[in-house]
């Protein structure tokens, strides 16, 4: 008998001990990859030893991948159907791990960009809206299916105050309300900056609480990870 309430994503996420304050703050928001609420179905989170910012997002770990790739092994072994990843800038493993199970592997919300695209009308672009742009190389975009020719603008939020203590393992607290004013005022920026924008796509997973603030002051679609993991739920 199939039991429906076992869980069929996924998701692989950093460390407990390597998680920042300030990102500790923003896993406890719904909407925020790794709360369980954040999803009207059950889901399993395993954390990686290893994985942070450090070993993620600026300076990728081949063991770091390689621990990866052994609990997607185990979370096979418990029913799951499809695996992603508590942050965005895992896209640059996506054709590894995707490689390395039988079931499929979504690593980012950067994977939704080629659709978006074809949503929108000729002239048009998207925005992509990253927790650190210094670090989102071509790379990371080719592996999730975006050319370099593709229209598409990144805004990086590390350019903004107190966003940047997130990642900052000596700050005990940051202000969640002025994280989302700074969120809004880069969408609106990018508005001013790129003319063409036609959608937001959200590379954070720590960034979809405040995606409907965004589209409500934007006017424009927003696309996060939870947009992304929930169509998958759908397909499986």
């Amino acid at each position: 008998m199939v039991n429906n309430n076992a869980p069929r994503i996924g998701i692989l996420a950093w460390e407990g001990g390597l998680v920042p304050p300030g990102l500790m703050q923003l896993e406890k928001l719904k909407g925020n990859s790794t709360n369980v609420e954040s999803y009207d179905y059950p889901v399993l989170i395993r954390r990686v030893e290893g994985a942070s910012a450090e070993t993620i997002v600026l300076n990728p770990d081949e063991a770091v991948l390689q621990r990866m790739v052994s609990v997607m092994e185990e979370m096979i072994g418990e029913g799951v159907k499809a695996i992603t990843t508590s942050c965005g800038f895992n896209a640059i493993h996506q054709k590894r791990l995707a490689d390395s199970v039988d079931v499929p592997v979504f690593t980012s919300s950067l994977m939704q960009i080629p659709f978006v695209l074809r949503t929108l009308k000729e002239g048009q672009s998207v925005v992509v809206i990253t927790a650190r742009k210094a670090s989102l190389t071509p790379l990371h975009f080719k592996n999730c299916g975006v050319a370099a020719s593709d229209p598409v603008h990144v805004m990086g939020m590390e350019e903004w105050q107190e966003w940047e203590k997130v990642l900052d393992s000596k700050v005990p607290v940051v202000d969640m309300d002025l994280i989302e004013k700074e969120i809004i005022e880069a969408g609106f920026l990018a508005k001013k900056q790129y003319p063409d924008v036609g959608a937001f796509v959200l590379e954070c997973t720590d960034m979809p609480p405040f995606a409907r603030a965004i589209r409500e002051a934007t006017g424009l679609p927003v696309f996060d990870f939870i947009t992304l993991v929930n169509y998958v739920n759908e397909a499986i």
